[in-house]
């Protein structure tokens, strides 16, 4: 039994290091490697975009994500007309980028500002190298916030530990864990009056990551229609004419536009003011700033 056990441990590090070897953020920490033989992370270990994990216990009953109650913030434009919005994004390093395409183009709206809470190599899976929930609870302490764009997940393909049982990457238990990470995200933030915005991922090159991706989309998607978010879709938004993945995309004149990077996972400039704009005008309309009504 004991050979079993390590055999299977064996098997949970391989695959968190070969999916660390995929990313570019993972490349960088297999540098300095801290994963513990015995399918244990240390604090300092960060998440891979594509690691998998295997759960050596048996099979549990998946844990359900309790339907929460929609709480109703304050809406944008009356935050707005008592004086100032300010705008915080959360998330990974592909949050890096949308905080760079917003700030872009929200800078030049009087009263509005946004900042960056960002961190690369976070997520939503390993809270034993990154805790975003009390890391979020310390950004809100030290800075409020109106509102709050939340793009997570490329570091999220791997498995989840909850109560005990790591729960394999795409298994019923692992939706319903990264679910309830995301309803206890929400609840954090509107529990400080901050409205919420939620920004999906964008197609990926590789076809494998790119499922895994759209994996993630699907069960936040449809924990914004529950918790009644709005989601802001961005995988139609970078595939060609086709649906496929393309580096090059044409921007608004028509022209075509580098708008990825060379990794096929993070954008360009471009790329990023490409999955911005839907984001900003959507703001813009809540906050009262556009001439069409907020839906």
């Amino acid at each position: 039994m004991k050979v079993g056990i390590n055999a299977l441990t064996a098997t949970f590090v391989i695959g968190v290091i070969a999916g660390l070897a995929l990313t570019p953020d993972g490349r960088a920490w297999m540098r300095h490697p801290t994963l513990l033989l015995g399918g244990q992370a240390s604090a300092s270990a960060p998440p891979s975009a594509e690691a998998e994990t295997e759960t050596t216990a048996a099979p549990v009953v998946a844990p359900v994500a309790p339907a929460p109650t929609v709480v109703r913030t304050t809406p944008l434009a009356e935050r707005l007309a008592k004086g100032s919005l300010r705008i915080g994004v959360f998330g990974d390093s592909m949050a890096d980028g949308l905080y760079a395409g917003l700030y872009r183009d929200l800078q030049g709206q009087p009263n509005v500002s946004v900042s960056k809470f960002s961190q690369v190599s976070t997520g939503l899976s390993r809270y034993d190298y990154v805790d975003v929930q009390a890391k979020t609870r310390g950004q809100l302490d030290s800075q409020p916030v109106d509102v709050a764009v939340v793009l997570f997940g490329t570091n999220d393909a791997q498995g989840i530990s909850m109560d005990g049982v790591v729960h394999a990457f795409g298994t019923d238990g692992w939706k319903a864990a990264y679910a309830q990470r995301i309803t206890d995200l929400v609840t954090l933030l509107r529990s400080r009056d901050v409205a919420v915005y939620w920004v999906g991922l964008p197609r990926m090159k590789r076809e494998s990551f790119d499922g895994r991706m759209a994996l993630i989309n699907g069960v936040v998607a449809e924990r914004m229609r529950t918790l009644g978010v709005p989601y802001i879709e961005t995988t139609a938004l970078t595939s060609n004419a086709e649906g496929a993945y393309e580096a090059y995309l044409p921007n608004d004149a028509g022209r075509r536009t580098l708008m990825r990077a060379h990794d096929g996972i993070h954008m360009s400039m471009a790329g990023y003011l490409r999955m911005s704009a839907p984001v900003a005008e959507r703001l813009k309309r809540d906050a009262g700033l556009t001439a069409e009504p907020a839906a």
